[in-house]
């Protein structure tokens, strides 16, 4: 065995997941591995806090696979549930790679093509499903899945399951799973609503944070940049992307119509190869883009918050929010993409005035300042017009109004006079 992974094998891993973690190309445990590996193998619920891109889905699915060990039966012995299609096929893919020197059989199952062909795969015998909550119950209403066998329950990405209501179906699926096995919830951060969900599956959990919550990576160098208005951003974004060293970019906007008018715009303007991806997007283009993103076939991945937390590709060199996010949790999740597994990576957010208020929430929440940049002198800086003005000035009336109800607004004393 390279000495360089003697640490794994001092958390007792066998050759075979040893092989694997190689594979992987794992130099050593991160912080949370470090601390969740053992628990998890000596059988504890486990809470694992952790910011994206510190290993966390290895942090479990490594003592998982050890666990299930070899093929047995033809039931699940573990399930491990997902908020999306993309995370499930990330999550997927790590787990068979990470099992390739094993006869463990993974099964992913996702919405998005019909079920038969994913119950005909369950047929052929599985150890570990990895699946979003949604298709596991279909499949089960369906009777193309036996849960009886089921030891090892893990709920990954929870703080986005309870953004996206996941609530309801996790209770139904609580009353279809062994009552007798062990449960494991990670997350990125821990707000009030995850644990409340970690106190109905979870018995005397062992709560492991690695960093406070909602830290960004420390790998990541975080810049702002004060834009007045939105042809300013297009100005600075086109800027930014002449430079090489922009050469696996992600670009983050609020709005599906935003991530398409980008993409196309830099398309025009050579500035890619580019794809968006979003919720409106077919599920194989969805896939097809995050892959050639992954291989280096295109350069920009322009998207809403529905990949932010599905995309694990190591050599993002730059995330570029070009709309600041109003969900807060959305800002670690994003800059998440960059840094990853020991890289080092670069966030860049465009700020307009009405921005500012979330970026000083969003500071208060990573309890990190995040390093004011000036702009570029060859960025031309274009005056705002007049729609934008007024949006720009409703939104900030609206801001202070929600800090000092009583507050009338420019706009009503505008009219009073």
């Amino acid at each position: 065995m390279d000495p360089k992974y003697a640490a794994w094998e001092a958390l007792k891993l066998n050759k075979q997941l040893l092989e694997g973690v190689q594979n992987c190309g794992f130099r050593e445990p991160t912080a949370i591995q470090l601390k969740c590996i053992p628990p998890i193998l000596g059988g504890a619920h486990v809470i694992g806090i952790a910011q994206t891109g510190t290993g966390k889905t290895a942090a479990y699915l490594i003592p998982l696979l050890l666990k299930l060990r070899y093929r047995q039966g033809v039931n699940p012995r573990a399930v491990v549930l997902a908020p999306t299609k993309e995370l499930v096929l990330q999550i997927a893919e790590h787990g068979k790679k990470l099992s390739e020197f094993t006869d463990l059989r993974i099964v992913a199952l996702y919405g998005g093509i019909g079920p038969k062909a994913q119950i005909e795969e369950l047929t052929q015998g599985v150890d570990l499903i990895i699946a979003t909550p949604g298709r596991l119950m279909e499949i089960y209403r369906k009777e193309g899945l036996v849960t009886k066998s089921i030891q090892t329950m893990v709920i990954d990405e929870a703080d986005r399951m309870m953004d996206l209501n996941f609530m309801p179906q996790l209770r139904q699926l609580l009353e279809i799973l062994p009552v007798k096995k062990q449960n494991l919830l990670f997350s990125a951060t821990f707000p009030a609503r995850v644990e409340k969900l970690s106190q109905e599956f979870l018995d005397f959990p062992v709560k492991i944070e690695v960093t406070p919550q909602a830290t960004p990576a420390v790998s990541v160098k975080q810049g702002r940049y004060a834009v007045p208005n939105f042809r300013t951003k297009i100005n600075l974004l086109t800027h930014l992307l002449k430079s090489p060293d922009l050469n696996r970019v992600m670009i983050f906007t609020r709005t599906k119509e935003s991530a398409d008018n980008i993409c196309k715009y830099l398309d025009r303007s050579g500035l890619g190869p580019v794809r968006s991806i979003h919720s409106n997007k077919g599920q194989n283009s969805r896939i097809n883009a995050i892959r050639e993103f992954k291989s280096g076939e295109i350069r920009v991945l322009v998207s809403t918050d529905v990949s932010s937390r599905g995309i694990d590709v190591i050599k993002v060199s730059h995330v570029i929010n070009f709309d600041v996010p109003v969900v807060y949790d959305d800002y670690v999740h994003r800059i998440g993409r960059t840094g990853r597994a020991f890289e080092l990576g670069e966030s860049l957010t465009f700020v307009t005035p009405a921005d500012e208020y979330h970026i000083e929430k969003i500071e208060a929440l990573i309890k990190t300042r995040i390093n004011k940049l000036s702009l570029p002198s060859e960025v031309q800086v274009e005056s705002t017009e007049f729609g934008e003005s007024q949006d720009i000035a409703r939104e900030i009336d609206r801001q202070i109004r929600r800090e000092n109800p009583d507050y009338q607004g420019a706009f009503h004393d505008r009219k009073k006079k």
